[in-house]
This record gives structure tokens, sequence and C-alpha cells, in this order.
């Protein structure tokens, strides 16, 4: 089989036209380090995708519905902590795999103990959402810690071809959900804990990783980004930088509030038909080089931040009649949301930093996004406060914006039906994963006071999206980061 691979591979060979056994040995360990770390990131992402995609409707439905906004912010919290934790820990004092299994052997028994405090309800919500908190404390930081890993042990231009399986992982783990009838089930907290435990075990068969910072002096400017800062300095970084975290203000409520909505239009399993935005994000990813030639960095990040609005426009006026095309075209576009908008958004600020600053300004872009911009957006998805006070955040304009009040009566409703039919077998459960509508029984104006309430509260993240995407037309302008032919 070797010397079969070794005719058509010219690599194998010396310059003598002689067999090389050190190439055909060489050939094969990256190969095999490819496979693994492709296997990490289909974990770690199949991992986060088994329980967070339709958290809303799993918990909306089953008593919890007051503690959803607290669970989801849970991860910008994670995400605002984590580089800290990377920088004063993982990267100084011990090896990247080892630090991940631990975090996620921890972070697999957390979720194990919400899987066994959520069926009790409301009362343990509070103490759930503290778990969730302390599970994305573990998570989070494995993000950075996988990409250590991935880079230090394959060549730049092989990073993808592993990361690709992450977006993987997402797929399969909500076709998973889909297929077991789960998308509304606390079952999703035991998959997302076995998951979890089982990238925790596989971690420590990963490549040895040594700490990338050990015996290195503390750069306390550094952890805080001091450097990065100095950025917003240049007027076009400033307004790329406000605008990328407000735009992620209206994301949040896609990641929020998605799963809870197709369910209250008719789709049996939200999980499933949610992974059409993962399946055209891996579409458009390969497309990013093409794009970013043609269009230069403006035009691609306003059209992401133009497809926010879109989506949302199409989730509003596809609501009152449960429009399944508008619905679903609203999912997939998640796919131009993502990749124009946060690859994009990456590779502008990687080419605006100095080389010596370049992972700050990554880490301030995420604290800006992930961070800052999806716990704010998180907060007004859910009615919540202003940090520290009892002051509500302004997430309504009139009418627009309200809670769909009308939803939990109609969700009530559905499951009350569905209590006394047959629990659907494998099969049914994997061919109606797409499969979309309402018990027989149902009061039809449950359906259609629901479908009023989400029209209106769609289009207040829709003008939100669309006021920031004008500003950031007017106002950003930087030609000196795009190609040669790249258009402005």
């Amino acid at each position: 089989m070797i010397r079969a691979e070794m005719a058509f591979d010219p690599a194998c060979r010396t310059a003598g036209n002689s067999w090389s056994l050190t190439a055909v040995m060489e050939k094969a360990a990256s190969s095999s380090v490819l496979t693994r770390l492709s296997v990490m990131m289909f974990l770690q992402f199949f991992a986060w995708g088994s329980w967070f995609a339709t958290l809303a409707l799993a918990m909306g439905g089953n008593g919890l519905g007051d503690f959803i906004g607290g669970a989801y912010e849970s991860a910008p919290i994670a995400a605002i902590i984590a580089p800290l934790f990377l920088g004063l820990v993982a990267d100084r004092l011990f090896s990247s795999e080892r630090v991940m299994g631990v975090l996620m052997l921890i972070g697999g028994l957390i979720m194990a103990g919400i899987a066994v405090l959520a069926p009790q309800g409301a009362e343990k919500g509070g103490l759930i959402v503290q778990l969730m908190i302390a599970y994305m404390l573990c998570y989070m930081p494995t993000l950075g810690l996988g990409n250590t890993i991935t880079f230090t042990h394959l060549k730049q231009e092989e990073f993808p071809k592993a990361r690709v399986w992450g977006t993987i992982g997402w797929i399969v783990a909500g076709l998973a959900v889909g297929a077991v009838g789960w998308s509304a089930s606390l079952g999703i907290f035991w998959l997302g804990s076995v998951s979890s435990l089982l990238l925790g075990f596989y971690s420590f068969t990963l490549p040895h990783t040594p700490p990338p910072a050990k015996n290195k002096p503390l750069d306390v400017g550094s952890l805080l980004m001091v450097d990065a800062l100095k950025l917003f300095k240049d007027p076009a970084f400033l307004v790329f930088g406000v605008c990328s975290m407000l735009i992620c203000i209206p994301l949040a409520y896609y990641y929020g509030q998605t799963s809870a909505f197709l369910g209250a239009t008719g789709f049996t399993q939200p999980a499933s038909a949610m992974t059409l935005g993962q399946m055209s994000e891996i579409v458009f990813m390969l497309l990013i080089p093409f794009f970013f030639r043609k269009l230069g960095v403006k035009w691609m990040l306003l059209i992401g931040m133009l497809c926010w609005v879109a989506r949302y426009v199409l989730f509003a006026f596809g609501a009152p009649d449960q429009v399944a095309w508008m619905l679903l075209l609203g999912v997939a576009l998640h796919g131009i949301c993502y990749d124009f908008f946060f690859v994009t958004g990456f590779i502008y600020a990687d080419k605006k930093a100095p080389a010596e600053i370049r992972g700050q300004a990554q880490s301030l872009l995420v604290f800006l996004t992930q961070g800052l911009g999806m716990f704010f957006g998180f907060r007004m998805a859910f009615g919540g406060n202003w940090p520290f006070t009892n002051t509500p955040l302004p997430n309504t304009f009139g009418a627009y914006g309200v809670a769909p009040a009308a939803n939990a009566p109609l969700m009530d409703g559905i499951k009350v039906l569905n209590e006394g039919k047959a629990t659907p077998s494998f099969f049914e459960s994997l061919t109606g994963m797409f499969g979309k509508g309402f018990p027989d029984g149902l009061d039809a104006a449950l359906v259609s006071a629901a479908g009023a309430d989400w029209k209106s509260y769609w289009l207040f993240p829709a003008g939100m999206a669309a006021v920031i995407s004008v500003i950031f037309f007017l106002a950003f302008w930087d030609k000196s980061a795009d190609g040669g032919d790249a258009k402005h």
C-alpha cells in the first residue's frame, strides 16, 4: 500500500529517483496528525452545538423560560474571561492538550449536573445559570487551546482542513438532536455532557504541545491588549471596532431566539433546520478569497451586516403565515452573515495590526464582538437590565422588540396536544427532521397571535442592524486594507 502511494507522489522520491522512506514516513505522520486534530475539532464543536442551538426551546418548554437569557449570557462572559486564563495559566504553565483535557472533563461533569437539575424546573433555575457559566468558563478557553495545538502541529495552509470539521461537528450535532427528537428536550444537556467528557479523554491523546509562553516574562500590557487599543487612533479601525461590537447586539437575537421561533412556526425539529446555517457557512467560507478580491473589506463587511437585516425581515414577514421558504432562507443567510463579517473582520484586523501585536488585535476583536456585543445582545433579546442595576436596557421601539407574549401559550398548547401521542420511532424522527406542521386540534388563534408577536419582535433587531449598517457605510473608509483589484 505504501509502495503504491509512493509511485504517484513525487515528494516520496529523492533527487536520484530512489525511494525515500523518510519522506513517506513524514507524509504519513502529517496525515495522521491532521486526522487526529480534525477529530478534535469535530468533538469540540459537537459538544457546543449539541445543546446551545436549541437551548431557548428546551428551557422554555420545560419551565425554565425565565432563565434563558442568563444561560445564554454564559458564553460572552466566558469569552471575556478566557483570554486572561489563557495568558496567565494555559500559555505559561501546562501543555495545551492537558489543560484542554482537564477543562473538558470538569465541564462534562458540570453539564451532567445541569442535566440532573433541569427537570426540577424553575426552582433550580438560578443554580442552572451559575453552572452554565461555570461550564462555559471551562469550554471557552479550549477554543484558543485547540487553535494553539493545531497551529503548532500543522502548516498554516492546513489549518482550514482541520477547522472545517468543527463546523461539520456542529451540523452533525444539530442533525443528531433532530434525529432523536430532542430539539425541545432537556436530553440535550446529557448529550452535551457525554460529548464534553469524550473530548476531555480524547485530548490526552493529542500531540504534545508545550506551553508557548513558558519561561517568558509576564507581559500584563499584552494580556490587557494595551498595544492593540492604540489601533483605535486610526479612525477607520475605530469605526470598524465600534460597529463590529454594535452589530453583535442584533446577532444575539438570532442565536438566542431562533430555535424558539422555529418551534412556534411549526418546525418539529428546529435543531435540524438550523443546521442549514452552518451548511451555508461552509459554502461561503470556500468563496471568501474570491469575494475578498472582488469586493474588498468595506463591501464584504457591509454585505454581512445587510444580510442580518435581510434575515430578520424574512423572519418578521414570514412569521404571521409561517412561510417556510422565508424562514429557511433567513436561517441559510447565516453563512454570509458569519463569513462575510467575522472572517473578513479577522482578516482586516490582521492586516491593520503590526506583526508583533496581531495576537492582541485578534483578542481585542473577540472581546468586542463575542464578549461585549453578544453580552448586551442577549440581555436585550431577553429583556434584561443594565449590569448591576434595575434599569431596563432599551430593547423596544413602541411595539417593536416587545417579547412575544403569545409564544408561551402556543408552545404550551403544542406540548399538551403532543403529550397524548406515542413517542415516534427513531426512523420517524429521522425522516421528520425538517418537518413542519402543528398538531391536530391546536387553536388557530394561538398560532395567529404568536405570529403577530414574532413579527413585531424581529423588526426591532432588523432596524438596529439597518442603522448600524448605514453608520458603517458612511463612516468607514480604508482603501489601504484592500488588494489592488478590490472595489470601494
